[in-house]
């Protein structure tokens, strides 16, 4: 469900192990590079974790862990 109409252009994924266990969208990239650095000191210390920051209109990687 979404909160707003804006498009969510900015699409983070947490994956443990090659399987998503969390996601999320924003249309702020700020938010998303907001919520990227959280998910990284709450779950950057997880064995086989990885963290994507996606901008799904551009299709570029703007960040990930590790």
């Amino acid at each position: 469900m979404r909160l707003s109409d804006e498009p969510q252009r900015y699409y983070l994924t947490l994956t443990v192990g090659g399987r998503i266990v969390l996601q999320g969208w924003w249309a702020s990239e700020a938010t998303a590079r907001w919520k990227f650095s959280g998910w990284v000191g709450e779950y950057g210390n997880l064995h086989g974790v990885k963290i994507t920051l996606v901008d799904e209109e551009t299709h570029q990687t703007l960040a990930s862990w590790p």
